[in-house]
């Protein structure tokens, strides 16, 4: 009989190792969700996509969930943020925020604004790259404004409530100039049309042009950062070239509205370790991405500053009444 009690104390201890090993995380402490999706505006190819994909690679392991990355294209994020708005405040879903989310809330007139997204915590800063086709013949800014003088400039950036749509925008006031500006709804379709050579010149984040960069079918013109990147010391910035523009993307996660504290925290917790982490530093530092870690009170006084200023622009060129 005792021998029986034994193996029966086994078995019983076995099941309940069983049981334990395959409890959802959350249960002993562990993240809530097994499978976590992150949503992007951006096509495939495209620099949020990219830059989930690569984040979600790595930081999947450490918070011990499955990432999956939906691309949910059009409206210029009007879509995305809808999905995300309206999604329960469980820690299950979250949205790839760039400046695109508060331009088009403040340009049109969509179901859900950023207003309606809780801020998360921001991962990077992203510069802007001016590039072309290898083949175009445009060797500098300059060739490209000689042909927009004609009227006969065409240009290409992501969605219509774009940084990069702005960045072009500006640019034509500072140059003085007409061009055709064409939007998209991400940077993988941009990217093709400029290959293809249907526009002069895209914007867009080195980061998703990499590979056609190394494979020496894009070339880069100007950045539109402040100073020359590191990464890229020998191309000149905007306004080295003549033209004073100066623009900065942020990355970071956007949540439903009411995310409860203990799942920021931990995302917090996880995005810092990451940046930390020497094998993913070479990762961004590759794609010319600067960290520019903020938890969430940050986060969203920075998110609240960005769509003040944006608004004082947007009103002050006549897009905004």
């Amino acid at each position: 009989m005792n021998r029986v009690r034994a193996i029966l104390g086994i078995l019983a201890a076995l099941a309940t190792g069983c049981a334990a090993g395959d409890a959802p995380p959350g249960a002993e402490g562990g993240y809530p969700h097994a499978i976590v999706t992150l949503v992007t505006h951006s096509s495939p190819g495209g620099g949020s996509d990219v830059f989930l994909r690569e984040m979600a690679r790595r930081l999947g392991p450490r918070m011990g969930v499955d990432f999956v990355v939906e691309n949910v294209t059009g409206g210029g994020g009007a879509r995305a943020m809808s999905r995300v708005a309206n999604a329960p405040p469980d820690g299950s879903v979250f949205y790839a925020a760039t400046p695109s989310f508060i331009f088009t809330s403040l340009m049109s007139r969509p179901a859900n604004t950023y207003a309606d997204l809780d801020p998360i915590v921001n991962v990077f800063l992203d510069q802007e790259v001016v590039y072309t086709r290898a083949e175009s013949g445009f060797e500098t800014l300059a060739d490209v404004m000689r042909i927009a003088r004609t009227g006969a400039g065409r240009w290409g950036a992501a969605s219509p409530g774009s940084l990069e749509r702005q960045a072009l925008e500006r640019l034509a006031r500072a140059a003085d100039v007409e061009a055709a500006i064409i939007s998209h709804d991400g940077g993988g379709d941009l990217i093709l049309n400029v290959l293809n050579g249907t526009l002069d010149i895209g914007v867009g984040e080195a980061q998703e042009i990499r590979g056609q960069l190394d494979a020496e079918r894009l070339r880069l013109l100007a950045v539109f950062s402040e100073a020359r990147l590191p990464g890229l010391p020998e191309v000149p910035t905007v306004g080295e070239s003549g033209y004073d523009v100066a623009v900065t993307k942020f990355r970071g996660l956007m949540g439903p509205p009411n995310t409860p504290p203990d799942i920021v925290e931990t995302w917090e917790g996880a995005v810092r370790d990451l940046l930390e982490d020497p094998e993913y530093r070479e990762v961004y530092s590759g794609a010319m991405l600067s960290p520019a870690f903020m938890p969430r009170p940050e986060f969203a006084r920075f998110i609240e500053a960005f769509a003040a200023d944006t608004e004082a622009f947007l009103r002050e060129s006549g897009v905004l009444d």
